[in-house]
């Protein structure tokens, strides 16, 4: 599978859209670069909710491996994101290119280092590595598939996905989170929530008796993407996403002056809800205007 990204992470095609070596080189040859930012903790974090999903073609018995290819530093915390999918028993290998940040791909990257962190100079470069990676990522695929996995669900559906996920009582800085549990209880949940415009993405840990969340200390007027994921063991479940914006900060209202003389004039107004101040700019109005 592989996915692009800069602000906005973009699936270009899933493990289960192509199944031979030939339609895999043709993908890529059709592939066009997406230029922009570099907000790799948000592509992380859509790897994980968007394609390491049995929708998507991800076999919940089978290793999970994602290599990351950057030729910048994150503007976002790639850490906290990379360190999710590590704590989900996915490897993580790093290969920068020209500015990459070597500290930065040493944190995202699994142990051990040595065989999971790469830099080259420059793109052309990337070629050198092909040969090494290849053996190193079957190596660690065959020494990963020999530890035991019995208690790894193999099966989605009711029985290990949530449902019905609900969001209300929106306001500018806070909205409440409701789903209907599986029928099997989770080891916990996930709740990842961050804005759809791009944005350091934020996480809750829930243990899995737990159905409901109250997120605080949102942004107001702002479209926030959430993902309820539940996780079994090392392996994620099938999880729930939702979409909501955060409600306008209130204004204040009925403005009114009163007590006018030579230089002085007195305003009085209906508070504004949740405000803790007031900036209050004065200036002459422009010639011909209404005094």
């Amino acid at each position: 599978g592989l996915s692009q990204y800069s602000s906005d992470p973009r699936t270009e095609w899933d493990l289960s859209a192509h199944s031979t070596r030939e339609q895999v080189l043709e993908a890529l040859r059709n592939l066009r670069y997406k230029g922009g930012n570099t907000f790799t903790g948000l592509a992380l974090t859509h790897v994980l909710e968007q394609n390491l999903k049995p929708d998507a073609g991800a076999r919940l018995e089978a290793e999970k491996l994602v290599i990351l290819l950057t030729d910048g530093k994150s503007q976002d915390d790639a850490n906290l994101a990379a360190q999710t999918l590590k704590n989900l028993g996915i490897e993580i290998f790093a290969i920068g290119v020209k500015n990459a940040d070597e500290a930065e791909l040493r944190q995202v990257a699994s142990e051990p280092l040595e065989l999971t962190v790469y830099n080259v100079l420059d793109f052309p470069l990337l070629g050198s590595l092909v040969g090494k990676l290849t053996r190193v990522l079957c190596t660690r695929i065959k020494e990963r598939s020999h530890k035991e996995t019995t208690d790894t669900p193999v099966n989605t559906g009711p029985q290990l996905s949530p449902t019905d996920l609900k969001i209300s009582a929106v306001t500018s800085k806070s909205m409440h989170l409701a789903w209907s549990p599986p029928l099997r209880p989770p080891k916990k949940y996930r709740v990842v929530y961050y804005p759809s415009k791009g944005g350091t993405p934020r996480e809750v840990v829930l243990g899995g008796a737990e159905s409901s969340l109250q997120l605080s200390n949102l942004t107001s007027q702002t479209e926030y993407v959430v993902s309820v994921i539940p996780v079994y063991d090392t392996a994620p479940g099938d999880g729930l996403r939702g979409v909501t914006s955060t409600l306008p900060l209130s204004s204040p209202r009925s403005l009114r002056v009163s007590e006018l003389s030579h230089n002085s004039l007195r305003l009085s107004w209906k508070a504004a809800q949740g405000a803790t101040h007031y900036l209050v700019l004065c200036s002459a109005a422009p010639d011909g205007a209404e005094d």
